[in-house]
C-alpha cells in the first residue's frame, strides 16, 4: 500500500490546471490570428482545441471536487 498526500496532489491538479490555462490562451489567440488572417479552416481547428481544453479543466475541477479536496491523505492498496 502507498499513501497520496492530498495537499501534493492537489497541488498538482492545480499545476496542471495552470498549464492547461496558458495553453488555452495561447490558443485562443492563435485562433483569432488565423481568425484574422483568413485561415478558416484552422481558426475551427484551433477554436474546437480550445474548448476541449476547457473541458479538461472542468473535468480537472470536477475531480478535485469529488472528495479529493476534502481529506489529508487516502491510502491505495495495489491489487
Amino acid at each position: 500500500m502507498c499513501g497520496v498526500n492530498k495537499g501534493q496532489f492537489r497541488q498538482s491538479v492545480g499545476q496542471v490546471d495552470d498549464t492547461l490555462a496558458l495553453a488555452q490562451q495561447w490558443l485562443e489567440q492563435l485562433h483569432q490570428t488565423a481568425d484574422h488572417g483568413g485561415l478558416a479552416q484552422a481558426s475551427r481547428e484551433l477554436a474546437q482545441v480550445t474548448v476541449l481544453l476547457g473541458e479538461a479543466r472542468a473535468k480537472l475541477e470536477i475531480a478535485m471536487g469529488n472528495g479529493a479536496a476534502t481529506t489529508d491523505a487516502v491510502t491505495i492498496e495495489a491489487v
